[in-house]
């Protein structure tokens, strides 16, 4: 692997033309801010126009010299730490773009201060500087990209200063702090600092501490509790901090150790918050998560210990989630990273949902300075400024997409070895600073020691020596100078990244594969920029973005790797089509060409899937010979592709022949027989289904379902072949379809969809073809949702044909017998249903079948009769088939009484046959109790006129009361006005009865 590329990502370079030489320097929205050294307490204002060129626009006093400095873009402020008389003050400058406009007029007021409205209007033409007062000396400082608040350290404890945007009037908002919350961290003395959506990086010499401030919802009682001085962590005895333990000029150095996530909180580093804010409803209301502690020991170089090892230029970058035309101004904050370095090494850890380290950068010399963007890591040592690669923008990427990594989307891997790209020779580099596409760099020419620098001394250890050494006069010694370095576009780099890659080619497989990643990554970051949507570059990037993806799709389908599926994912992000695929791939001349993995992969899958492309007819027979060659299984399969339709089905033939010889199978000889359609050759269709038995007709459409049916944007359309089969052998083609569904290779809603759109019917008309699929899926399915969903949905279709008159337009696959005695779920056709319907008009029987098939399911127990009862309105009881439905469904709602005053006025004749057959059990005293009152009461009415109900009586129910009752029991029953003779036999009979028991 190639750790070092030469390319150039520097381009010009251009001279800040500062009158005194910066002490430090920092770069706001398109300005640079210079602070001069102590001789004069001023700071320089440049505007920075395209291609680093340099726009003075006017300076402004400090109180003191500067010591450190930071821009928010937020709010567009300066903030800085001065020094005066031996005094440390905390400054914020608002307003300095009027000195721009001439103003000289400076405003000076106390953070807090309420200002009065005639007195805050000057503030619109001058600049105002903040004074924040603080117990204890401030060490340095740091401001929030994301919302503009302030973060200061100090002695063991860090302050946190809210931005506000104060509306003195409807036409004036001013810019103000609020002291919203203190971090208490007992034995810590912040180095540097960090801030950003709610964390905290903090850096001593050797300790790294990243904490999060979590919103949580407290009462008013606790936030009065939390405003109180925080109690002390630890006891007041002698601190036992590694840093606090001296023996003479030497530290007692612990081991290095790392502690990510839940585990950092046994860094024994007490956090106590007081909130300082005024309680309010809105208030604010934090605890302290910890996310990484890390301690490292003293470094050793090959020169012995180093005397300077400390870490330096700690740093906490955001990046947002890709902008899209209508989210522009709602950018989500989508990873944190956080990068801190000692002289030999840097550490690039993300502190998202998962903590974890990314890389690690070695550095050929000690390092000065390092600064975190997007697409790179810029570092400076004392001759060299350095470009590094970063994954900031892969591991973001998986935040974002969460089909990254899959057959769908891909990004190079957060693991991927990062690189030096460039090792750019600068004459004493001592501090830089990132600011968009340009690099600010403070160099200075004097001359070192390097003898002694390196000469090793007793007081490598010694916290007392001081890490840098002092130059004296240094504001008189000549050779500093202050770059801005402009970096050349990402286009332009992608571009030399591509080129350089093809110098790999064929060499190093994996250094080209690397190189194109890279160039991947560069894009992805640009394109992940808060500014990308109003950059000039945004179509040539989302250009250059599928470009890249189409490299990596051809490396990973031309080379033997072992990421090889990987061909797939980029081919689909570069948009290219399979045509165009196979023309970057393949040659036509080149009988003898070799085809990897990978490109067999992105084949099977993009053939595999339902795409509306199709292949021309030469492409398609090379592909088929690809697959001869490489991988004759997947034949069957792709010849089913719909991209493959336009191929000559003769060829395909003689291919499958081939294959059959070594591999017979029966998707093998369904796809000969589809072919054979295409051809129109009947003969050959025949012979190859004759080959198997129905069954294994069948299930073989398990193996290729595409030989029934084609998807094209997401509706499934039937194919010639189940054209054909409908037509022919209907049997196979449901037999086939139910296979299909009960191995989940399509849905029920997709199965009345192909079997409407094979008969040719309606939307709302059901096929006959579908009614025999509904019917043999209920043979087979056991899934009790799916169960009662088929049976609505037959029970529906047998009431739409029965109401509308309405016969199948072909004849059922099977008769109501054949479904009784094949499925549980249609049961035995009742005695009484029968007899009913023996009274019936002969119009009804021509739709015998669909009746008995009612009858059946609702004489099932199958059927849920309060979910049917909508669907059967449309059957009354004004006739026959009616009635039996009806008193079907009271039946088994457990409405006997109504069943028989239904049967008693619609068909009497059935009452009894009834009674026989349903009235059993608990329910057999509506025998006595319903049914022979009403008989006797009807017989009486009628007279002898009723031989039905007469016979009835006597012969069926009379003798079942006089078997299951007592005789006094009996004798209540009888009519006072009835004729002995007529219920003498069935008294003798009861008392009979008695006696013998």
């Amino acid at each position: 692997m190639v750790q070092f590329y030469n390319l150039h990502p520097f381009g010009s370079q251009r001279v800040v033309p500062c009158k005194q030489e910066p002490a430090h320097f920092c770069c706001g929205q398109d300005v640079l801010f210079v602070a001069s050294t102590a001789a004069s307490c001023r700071v320089e204002v440049f505007a920075v126009r395209e291609q680093g060129h340099c726009e003075a626009l006017g300076s402004f006093a400090t109180l003191g010299p500067v010591l450190r400095m930071a821009h928010s873009s937020a709010g567009d402020y300066l903030v800085t730490i001065e020094e005066k008389s031996k005094a440390t003050f905390l400054r914020a400058y608002m307003n300095w773009r009027c000195m721009s406009a001439g103003s000289s007029r400076v405003c000076v007021r106390m953070v807090g201060h309420k200002m009065e409205e005639s007195y805050s209007e000057t503030l619109k033409e001058q600049m105002s500087v903040v004074e924040m007062p603080l117990s204890d000396p401030p060490l340095c400082i740091s401001c929030c990209p994301v919302n503009g608040d302030l973060l200061v350290g100090c002695k063991n404890k860090l302050v946190m200063f809210c931005l506000k945007y104060r509306v003195i009037n409807q036409n004036l908002t001013l810019l103000d702090f609020e002291r919203s919350l203190i971090l208490h961290i007992d034995n810590l003395i912040p180095a540097e600092v960090a801030f950003c959506a709610r964390h905290i990086a903090i850096t001593t010499e050797l300790d790294v501490l990243i904490l999060k401030l979590e919103l949580v919802q407290q009462s008013a009682e606790q936030c009065a509790q939390r405003v109180s001085a925080p109690e002390k962590a630890v006891d007041g005895g002698p601190s036992t901090h590694p840093l606090q333990l001296e023996l003479d000029e030497f530290i007692i150095c612990q081991k290095p150790v790392e502690l990510l996530g839940e585990e950092s909180k046994l860094c024994e580093i007490p956090v106590t918050l007081e909130s300082t804010e005024l309680p309010t409803e809105d208030t604010k209301h934090f605890q302290v998560q910890y996310l990484l502690f890390r301690r490292f020991a003293p470094d050793q170089s090959p020169f012995g210990f180093c005397e300077e090892t400390k870490l330096h230029s700690v740093q906490l970058l955001p990046i947002y989630q890709t902008a899209y035309e209508e989210t522009e101004n709602k950018r989500k904050l989508l990873s944190l990273f956080c990068f801190f370095s000692l002289p030999h090494v840097g550490y690039l850890y993300s502190v998202g949902k998962l903590v974890e380290l990314i890389s690690t950068y070695q550095y050929s010399e000690k390092s000065e300075q390092a600064v975190l963007t997007p697409q790179f890591l810029h570092v400076i040592t004392s001759q060299n400024l350095q470009c590094f690669t970063v994954r900031c923008s892969a591991a973001a990427a998986r935040g974002e997409h969460p089909y990254i990594d899959t057959t769908m989307k891909a990004c190079p891997p957060v693991t991927l070895d990062v690189c030096t790209l460039r090792m750019q020779l600068f004459i004493g580099p001592r501090a830089i600073c990132h600011f968009k596409n340009h690099i600010i760099l403070l160099t200075k020419a004097n001359t070192e020691d390097i003898t002694e620098r390196r000469k090793p001394t007793r007081r490598m250890l010694s916290r007392k020596a001081d890490s840098i050494k002092s130059r004296k006069n240094s504001e008189s010694e000549p050779g500093w100078n202050l770059y801005i370095i402009n970096t050349v576009s990402t286009i332009q780099l992608y571009r030399e990244m591509v080129d350089y890659s093809r110098t790999y080619e064929n060499v190093r497989t994996e250094s080209c594969i690397h190189l194109l990643s890279e160039a991947h990554l560069l894009v992805r970051a640009a394109i992940m920029d808060p500014h990308f949507l109003k950059s000039d570059e945004k179509e040539d990037l989302l250009r250059a973005f599928r470009e890249s993806c189409a490299f990596l799709g051809d490396c990973y389908s031309r080379f033997d790797t072992k990421d090889y599926h990987l061909a797939l994912p980029y081919y689909r992000m570069s948009g290219l089509s399979m045509t165009e695929v196979l023309k970057r791939l393949v040659s036509e001349d080149d009988e003898i060409q070799t085809y990897e993995r990978g490109f067999i992969f992105y084949l099977t899958h993009s053939l595999n899937e339902d795409s509306s492309e199709e292949l021309s007819k030469e492409s398609g027979n090379k592909v088929l010979q690809i697959f001869y060659l490489t991988d004759p299984v997947q034949l069957p399969h792709i010849l089913c592709s719909h991209s493959m339709r336009n191929i000559c089905p003769l060829t395909a033939v003689k291919y499958l022949q081939k294959v059959e010889k070594m591999m017979p199978s029966v998707v093998l000889t369904l796809t000969k027989a589809f072919l054979a359609l295409k051809m129109g050759d009947l003969t050959m269709y025949e012979h190859e289904m004759d080959s198997y038995k129905e069954a294994a007709l069948a299930c073989g459409f398990i193996g290729q379902p595409r030989l029934l049916q084609q998807r094209k944007e997401g509706i499934v359309i039937p194919t010639e072949f189940a054209v054909h089969l409908k037509e022919m052998q209907p049997g196979l083609l449901v037999a086939a379809t139910v296979a299909l569904y009960e191995n989940h290779k399509i849905e029920l809603e997709e199965a009345d969809t192909f079997f409407k759109m094979l008969c040719n019917s309606s939307e709302n008309t059901i096929p006959q073809l579908l009614v025999d699929f509904w019917e043999a899926l209920l043979v087979v399915s056991s899934q009790e949702k799916i169960l009662q969903e088929l049976l609505l949905k037959l029970t529906s279709q047998y009431v739409w044909r029965i109401s509308r008159r309405q016969l199948p337009e072909t004849k059922p696959l099977k008769t109501t017998e054949d479904l009784i005695n094949s499925c549980s779920h249609f049961g035995l056709i009742v005695p009484w249903v029968t007899s009913i319907m023996s009274v019936g008009c002969s119009s009804d029987k021509d739709y015998h079948e669909d009746i008995s098939r009612l009858q059946s399911l609702l004489c099932g127990q199958s059927v849920n009769i309060a979910s049917a009862l909508p669907v059967l309105e449309p059957l009354t009881e004004a006739d026959n088939v009616g009635l039996t439905i009806h008193v079907l469904c009271n039946t088994r709602l457990g409405k006997y009484e109504e069943a028989i005053d239904q049967l008693l006025r619609r068909c009497p004749d059935a009452a009894v046959f009834y009674a026989q057959h349903e009235l059993k059990g608990d329910n057999q005293a509506l025998w006595w109790n319903k049914l022979l009152p009403e008989l006797c009461k009807r017989t009486r009415l009628t007279g002898n006129d009723c031989p039905v109900l007469i016979s009835s009586l006597k012969a069926e129910t009379l003798s079942i009361i006089a078997m299951e009752l007592e005789l006094r029991d009996f004798l209540s029953l009888l009519p006072e006005d009835g004729t002995a003779a007529f219920f003498l036999p069935h008294l003798l009979h009861c008392s009979q009865r008695k006696l013998l028991t």
